[in-house]
């Protein structure tokens, strides 16, 4: 079969060959298609356990996590400093992006229990907060 189509202002002629016959598409025609499955993806993996002797539970108020899994680049603090929300605390990288974990709300530094270079995962607390 033969096709004239139009490509920027410039013509071509082209020749197409339907290599198995098929009926046209139901959407060809209007009518719509029946429902397909959907598959949902698993629920995301928990936050990171706390370590084997750790069972306090934390205050969520009172900690950062990391939001991806990377390399800490920079600690931008320090202990004992007073931030307020939108202070850069850490820079991450993660696939070769570097990501600014900022303060959530204004508060004081109690502690960083990561340091440059080191790797974290997402979900595990990388700034405590008084």
């Amino acid at each position: 079969m033969k096709l004239k189509i139009a490509i920027d202002g410039k013509k071509y002629e082209v020749d197409v060959e339907a290599v198995e016959p098929t009926a046209p598409s139901p959407l060809m025609r209007g009518i719509p298609l029946g429902s397909a499955a959907v598959r949902v993806p698993a629920a995301p993996a928990p936050a990171a356990a706390p370590a084997a002797g750790d069972n306090k539970p934390v205050d969520e108020a009172k900690v950062c996590r990391s939001p991806v899994s990377g390399i800490v680049i920079r600690v931008a603090v320090q202990a004992g400093q007073s931030l307020q929300p939108g202070d850069v605390m850490l820079v991450l990288e993660a696939m070769k992006m570097e990501t600014n974990i900022t303060a959530p709300a204004p508060g004081k530094i109690a502690a960083i229990p990561v340091k440059e270079g080191d790797s974290v995962q997402s979900g595990q607390v990388v700034v405590e907060f008084e």
